[in-house]
């Protein structure tokens, strides 16, 4: 009969030490960590409480009967970010990953293609997103033209994509150079063209590498989604505003920026998950 290696192990006394030590050193990190978080969370609560004006900015900006009045209305507009979130986020990426793969064809014959790539992410990286929605907004519909929609919640989400496929473009194009030449040679000594050699081979390596940063632009999409308010669509900025015009209390604008918080959390816990994950990956050899 034969024993298994794990039963035949028996940890020595050094090592049993050395795991009781790390543990008793992690017991007193987290107890210092957590002991300072308070002390500065109850000095930071007492200094605002305690400042002269804190009564009247309770009353503006955190009143409950404001918030539970704002809630469902905020609630409701927030659907609309959630759906300009995803349809523009979809077409940001397709969008982006076209115009940077126009800016890395190879040869002269592509170089106007590579000029106007350029110039695209340019400029629109430079144009502040604000600047950018205004223009569309408002200005499409003043040329007046035949079969060109006028509603703000189309023009606001693409004046997103416009300016998100540049940052976005610029993300794939650093991803495509990061692989290496050897790559492409190796897929074009096989028989495949270069087509292909960008569709098999040197595109799921550098998406697999970008995803981070994509989703960190996600992130910034969710929360700049608010901006279509400026053309008038309801959204949960804009819902909070016009509880804000009509009762003159502050307190939906906090509310709407909570929920918008508590959407970004995940997303950000969910990228930094990712980036971890491809992190050890790319230790341990499993990512090319």
């Amino acid at each position: 009969m034969t024993l298994d290696k794990q039963e035949l192990y028996v940890p020595s006394a050094r090592r049993i030490e050395r795991e009781r030590y790390r543990r008793a050193r992690t017991r007193r990190a987290t107890a210092i960590a957590a002991t300072s978080t308070l002390v500065v969370g109850a000095a930071l609560f007492l200094g605002v409480v305690n400042s002269p004006g804190w009564q009247r900015t309770r009353e503006t900006f955190f009143s409950a009967e404001y918030a539970r009045k704002a809630f469902p209305d905020v609630m409701q507009g927030l659907w609309l970010n959630l759906r300009l979130l995803v349809v523009c986020g979809a077409l940001v990426l397709v969008f982006g990953l076209l115009i940077a793969v126009a800016r890395t064809l190879r040869g002269p014959v592509f170089f106007p293609v590579r000029a106007l790539a350029a110039a695209y992410t340019d400029f629109f990286r430079g144009l502040p997103l604000i600047i950018n929605l205004l223009v569309v907004i408002f200005g499409v519909p003043a040329l007046r033209l035949s079969g060109v929609t006028t509603d703000p919640v189309i023009l606001g989400g693409a004046a997103l994509v416009l300016t998100y496929s540049a940052y976005v473009a610029e993300v794939f194009r650093a991803g495509i150079e990061t692989v290496h030449p050897s790559q492409r040679a190796a897929a074009r000594s096989l028989g495949l063209s270069s087509g292909q050699a960008l569709r098999y081979v040197i595109l799921p390596q550098a998406v697999r590498r970008v995803v981070p940063p994509l989703l960190n632009d996600l992130v910034s999409l969710q929360k700049d989604t608010g901006l279509v308010s400026i053309g008038g669509a309801i959204d949960a900025v804009y819902a909070a505003q016009i509880i804000v015009g009509k009762d003159f209390n502050f307190t939906p604008y906090v509310v709407a920026g909570l929920v918008f918080v508590a959407l970004t959390i995940p997303m950000t816990r969910f990228t930094d998950w990712v980036t971890a994950r491809m992190d050890r990956e790319r230790a341990q050899g499993g990512t090319v």
